[in-house]
């Protein structure tokens, strides 16, 4: 049996209108130290998107989120914080903003394995039911 491991998540979220406070939950970054785990799922769904703010541009917020990806592989076109250690990049990634990508507070859980776990956390949490959206980021 495979034994559990702590990991830690947030949830990404598009903030349209920053001075509403309203939401969509689009994504998840997990990290588990003792995996030597850190993923970005996100998946956008800009009809939601565009009723909260009609003139959401979608391909900005795509943009930003990718970045959030390059950053947690550690690829270089996620520039320097890309180049920092796992969990220097998971606190960068998880910082409180007041822009229109934003994350939650984090969450801790165990799991047996971290890539299953982000998969099922953005089940839950971002998509909707028989939602057909375009996941990016699971191969």
């Amino acid at each position: 049996m495979q034994e559990k491991q702590l990991f830690e998540y947030a949830v990404i979220r598009v903030v349209p209108r920053v001075e509403r406070e309203e939401f969509l939950n689009v994504g998840i970054i997990l990290y588990s130290r003792d995996a030597k785990f850190l993923q970005t799922l996100f998946a956008l769904d800009s009809n939601r998107l565009k009723a909260l703010n009609p003139s959401l541009d979608i391909n900005d917020i795509e943009h930003h989120l990718r970045a959030f990806e390059l950053i947690s592989k550690g690829d270089s076109g996620g520039g320097p914080i890309a180049r920092m250690d796992l969990a220097s990049r998971f606190r960068w990634l998880t910082a409180t903003r007041s822009t229109i990508v934003q994350t939650s507070k984090v969450h801790p859980g165990f799991c047996g394995n971290p890539g299953e776990a982000i998969k099922k956390l953005l089940e839950q949490l971002v998509l909707i039911p028989s939602d057909s959206t375009n996941v990016a980021g699971i191969s």
